[in-house]
């Protein structure tokens, strides 16, 4: 693995870890099928989330969160729409599309912002 795969592996764990510290059930991991990838299926109560991580290092040119776009949300709706289709249809409290960024900093513990809903 190079070291942007180890970055978007390690910012992937902690961004598992932080849906899992907030209740939510993590169901797969970079499950990928002919369309795409999705980085994290979760289950949230009675709602299925499709959650997108975005690790950068700190002083990229932008925020992690601003790489998500239009198209990428579309993608993700897509996504979401085969993999409902693969697992049994839709739950009863919907689907939700989060993003998760995490910045890593040279030195001390990386930061992890959680955008709920963001599609």
């Amino acid at each position: 693995m190079n070291a942007r795969g180890a970055l978007g592996r390690y910012g992937e764990d902690l961004a598992a870890r932080l849906l899992t510290d907030a209740g939510m059930a993590v169901l797969a991991r970079n499950w990928r099928c002919r369309t795409g990838e999705i980085d994290i299926v979760a289950k949230d109560g009675d709602a299925l989330v499709v959650c997108e991580v975005k690790t950068r290092r700190a002083g990229a040119f932008e925020h992690p969160m601003a790489a998500v776009t239009p198209v990428k949300v579309d993608r993700l709706r897509r996504l979401a729409e085969i993999w409902l289709d693969l697992n049994g249809g839709p739950p009863p409290g919907g689907v939700r599309i989060d993003l998760v960024g995490v910045v890593v900093p040279r030195r001390g513990a990386p930061v992890a912002e959680h955008a709920r809903g963001v599609a």
